[in-house]
């Protein structure tokens, strides 16, 4: 029966949740009340819960960052960003998702933590394709499909290819774990310097790619849009 009483920490969260008590109150409760059932003095659950806010705390600023961009988005930063692009004459769509793709490419070489699919992408490159697009496009429900799954892409390829460049990466450092597991001998280096090759071949490829989709976007009718000169 003892081991079950552990438990009585999860019966505390959703009594606690369901009466819509104080989470950050309910959740120390929860913790320490666990603790005294395992048998843990207030010195010992203070250390873990320590210890478990240093070992997640890169975790934390996520969660952080979530909240900044949702209160910028509150206050009109995709509105923002969108006319801002409207202003630019000659941006477009695929011109934009291009250097976004770039910039991340070049940021994740140098293991620079710069953007993501939702500090950057959702609030910031789409809302700028979009008002780009819009100039010169009427953006149908498929077309902005179509917008949103190039825009994500480009985030996915500037981060797969930029980031095994840098020879110290998590990526880098799992292939070459991994293929010396399997009896081939090779360093950090190595990889970093044939992914260049490869990031390369992308880039030159996502520039193709990006002009096929802005001429498929502009195909089947333009927008009546004034533009502010």
């Amino acid at each position: 029966m003892g081991e079950y009483l552990v438990l009585i920490g999860i019966v505390i969260i959703v009594v606690g949740f369901v009466l819509k008590l104080d989470v950050i109150s309910v959740v120390l409760i929860a913790g320490l009340v666990t603790g005294f059932a395992g048998g843990k003095n207030v010195i010992e659950i203070l250390d873990i819960i320590g210890k478990g806010f240093v070992n997640n705390r890169y975790m934390s600023l996520f969660f952080l960052t979530l909240v900044a961009i949702g209160i910028m988005e509150r206050y009109g930063l995709k509105e923002k960003a969108a006319d801002g692009i409207r202003k630019i004459r000659g941006a477009s769509a695929g011109l934009i998702i291009w250097i976004y793709l770039f910039i991340r490419w070049v940021a994740a070489a140098f293991s620079i933590r710069l953007g993501g699919h939702v500090q950057f992408v959702r609030p910031l490159i789409l809302p700028m394709a979009e008002g780009a697009a819009s100039k010169t496009v009427d953006l149908t429900e498929t077309k902005l499909q179509d917008l949103k799954a190039l825009a994500g892409a480009s985030e996915n390829y500037g981060n797969f290819f930029g980031q095994n460049i840098f020879p110290v990466s998590s990526g880098v450092l799992l292939i070459v774990t991994t293929l010396k597991e399997q009896g081939y001998t090779i360093t950090g280096t190595e990889v970093a310097y044939y992914s260049i090759f490869a990031g390369v071949a992308m880039i030159l490829l996502s520039v193709v790619q990006c002009f096929l989709f802005e001429r498929k976007l502009r195909k089947g009718g333009t927008a009546n849009v004034k533009v502010d000169k």
